[in-house]
């Protein structure tokens, strides 16, 4: 007992502040200016990240996937099996090869086939439900999660309710407690799911007139008949296992606190800030809700990309639409990709480019070619660290640029419909998915145009007024608090 508690504790100073990053936005339809819900993002992961086009695939009766984590976690595990769904769905994802020892390839979500989108974002749990969690650990952890999600959900609420399930009847694998967001064309949710092995989760419906940044994912005031309630859903002891810790009192206590019975109730600033700024600003439009995703406040460089949404009523499921950065969008330009594309471009695929365990091996001649593209990730991330280096001189033009750029493939939107639309309804799938894929691929080059200019410019100025410094110590690198960003110096 004595070392689990001791492997405990080590894991709280370990795993707690290098989790700090990610976040999620969530506008509801009676804040935007169309009166479509919008939602996005990034995640907060020390690796290669790269654009995955994960399509639909049927599976046999007795088929498996392999959940949870190794020993090599921070807060160690094992894996298990469960069941596959006879089939998955078509999604698009960011995906990355590390996160706190998890097996890779990892992922925060995406958007599927059905427009469900999802994102992922750390939600600390208090220290004693970190002592608790058992060693080993089993069951689903976070990335697994948000792939099944992607993989099986068709709407935002039946989201939560397959995590509830699986939760429910597998366990749940953690780095410290976790949340997610989700949403549809109609609503979004919040899940949290707290560590200690106890199973503890909870859910709160996003409406029409709802704002919330995640970052940590929070959840306030539930209604103790909260199993009654539409716009809640949670574990079946999640009130009486704090009753019974000692945690909440029904008698003395007020109105049950999410946060402040299983959770840390930090507030990451500028959360408050942020989601105020959005509401005296609504209506908003999706530029806006770049300028927030982007916003260097949030965006640094552990952002591992950026993500938007805007959820509308596609007659075509092919035309449903994810608007990417490739690496933080401080820096980089959302792309559009629709879920009807073939494939990805190969300059935004996976590269060994800071990819786990690449570093002790060679490139095979298969991969040989892909390697040889350029990599939008690492192009964009150079971009970064020069404009961070002198935001106040070089931020404003390159922030400038990107809008420009965004603004002209935003109007170009309606066009892009209209086009596919036709070749949809002419019974011409193949060729309106083949004119997505050269319209997402083409734009993606003409983004790496722009980025490899702004870095040549920035580049050459750079060395010629400031100098090109070097680094003073042999430390390149180390997990801490202290992350290069674009914030004023």
């Amino acid at each position: 007992m004595k070392k689990l508690i001791l492997i405990s504790a080590i894991c709280l100073l370990l795993v707690t502040p290098f989790s700090y990053g990610s976040y999620s936005i969530y506008v509801g339809k009676n804040h935007t200016i169309d009166g479509h819900i919008l939602i996005g993002g990034s995640g907060d992961e020390v690796s290669s990240h790269w654009l995955e086009l994960i399509k639909e695939k049927n599976y046999d009766d007795n088929a498996f996937i392999s959940v949870g984590v190794t020993d090599k976690a921070f807060i160690p595990g094992e894996l298990s099996q469960i069941p596959q769904s006879k089939k998955t769905f078509r999604y698009l994802t960011m995906n990355y090869s590390e996160y706190e020892g998890f097996p890779a390839p990892l992922t925060n979500g995406g958007l599927n086939e059905f427009n469900v989108a999802a994102r992922d974002v750390w939600s600390p749990s208090r220290e004693e439900l970190l002592k608790m969690t058992p060693n080993p650990q089993s069951g689903p952890q976070y990335s697994d999660l948000s792939r099944i999600v992607m993989e099986r959900a068709k709407t935002a609420k039946e989201a939560v309710q397959l995590i509830g399930q699986l939760i429910d009847r597998y366990g749940y694998s953690t780095y410290g407690g976790n949340s997610h967001m989700f949403a549809d064309e109609n609503e979004g949710w919040v899940l949290i799911n707290f560590a200690g092995g106890q199973g503890l989760w909870v859910a709160e419906r996003l409406g029409d007139n709802d704002i919330r940044m995640s970052y940590p994912g929070y959840i306030n005031e539930i209604p103790l008949n909260y199993e009654e309630n539409p716009n809640f859903m949670g574990s079946k002891n999640f009130v009486s296992f704090a009753i019974s810790q000692g945690w909440y009192d029904p008698q003395k206590d007020d109105a049950f606190n999410v946060m402040k019975v299983y959770g840390t109730n930090e507030e990451r600033i500028p959360r408050s800030a942020i989601e105020q700024e959005i509401k005296d600003a609504s209506p908003i439009n999706l530029e806006y809700m770049m300028k927030k995703v982007r916003d260097p406040r949030v965006a640094k460089d552990s952002t591992g990309y950026g993500q938007v949404a805007e959820l509308k009523n596609y007659p075509y499921s092919d035309l449903n639409l994810l608007w990417i950065a490739p690496t933080s969008s401080v820096t980089a330009p959302f792309i559009p990709y629709r879920i009807g594309i073939n494939s990805v471009a190969p300059e935004f695929g996976k590269h060994r480019y800071i990819t786990k365990g690449e570093a002790t091996r060679f490139t095979t001649k298969d991969w040989q070619i892909q390697e040889a593209t350029d990599f939008a990730g690492q192009t964009f991330k150079r971009l970064m660290y020069f404009t961070c280096d002198h935001p106040q001189k070089f931020l404003p033009e390159v922030t400038e640029t990107l809008e420009a750029f965004e603004f002209r493939l935003i109007e170009e939107q309606k066009q892009i419909e209209v086009i596919a639309l036709a070749l949809y309804e002419s019974n011409k799938g193949k060729l309106a998915r083949n004119y997505l894929t050269k319209y997402s691929a083409t734009k993606g080059k003409e983004a790496l145009q722009i980025g490899n200019a702004l870095l040549s410019s920035i580049y050459i100025r750079t060395k010629e007024i400031f100098g090109l410094r070097k680094p003073k110590t042999d430390v390149m690198s180390q997990l801490s608090y202290d992350r290069i960003d674009c914030l004023p110096k």
